[in-house]
């Protein structure tokens, strides 16, 4: 059974949080679509189909950083490609999963919880399936994300997701975002 705050309290947390962030990130949500328009002239969002609750998919959104014609890969592969100037500042200071921001309110992902997997990572869907942790959204943040900064293999991240799924309470959540704070001074994981 699980808790209420799992039950009801979380997405009225993420709606609350997720709200507040927008108005205070607007005027920088502004500024990076427009320095990425005028650098590259394409769109300012990258979208890309991931798996989410349940394994149902939806597309996350966030600031593009490579040109206009670029592929899109697994993060695995990514290192390898081109990223544009405002790319590379935006990834540094991980300014470019704020538009995720959407996607909370959109009651698509969460603030805290597992990191949605792309649907070509079967393994990782398959184990989350089976250890009930596709019953949460997707997060913003998530204990593997700051207890792992990179280089985490599918097992380890679903080691991570397990735990958090065993744990999900309000103090834990702000635990986690707290924490995050600490992995966004690190520079960025290289994809």
């Amino acid at each position: 059974m699980r808790a209420p705050y799992e039950t009801f309290g979380k997405r009225a947390f993420d709606l609350l949080l997720a709200s507040v962030a927008m108005l205070v990130f607007a005027p920088l949500l502004l500024l990076v679509a427009v320095a990425i328009r005028i650098e590259d002239r394409g769109p300012a969002l990258f979208r890309q189909v991931r798996s989410g609750r349940a394994n149902r998919s939806f597309t996350l959104m966030k600031f593009r950083s490579m040109p206009v014609a670029t592929p899109s890969v697994p993060s695995a592969v990514a290192g390898t490609l081109k990223v544009t100037r405002v790319g590379r500042v935006i990834r540094r200071l991980n300014l470019d999963e704020l538009p995720q921001l959407f996607n909370i309110l959109r009651g698509e992902m969460s603030i805290v919880g597992p990191r949605p997997a792309l649907p070509t990572q079967a393994a990782l869907l398959d184990g989350r399936a089976k250890a009930g942790v596709v019953r949460l959204r997707p997060g913003l943040t998530g204990l593997a994300q700051v207890s792992s900064y990179a280089g985490m293999s599918e097992e380890e991240k679903l080691e991570w997701d397990k735990r958090y799924a065993a744990r999900v309470t309000v103090l834990h959540d702000l635990a986690i975002i707290l924490r995050t704070f600490g992995y966004l001074a690190k520079p960025p994981p290289v994809y």
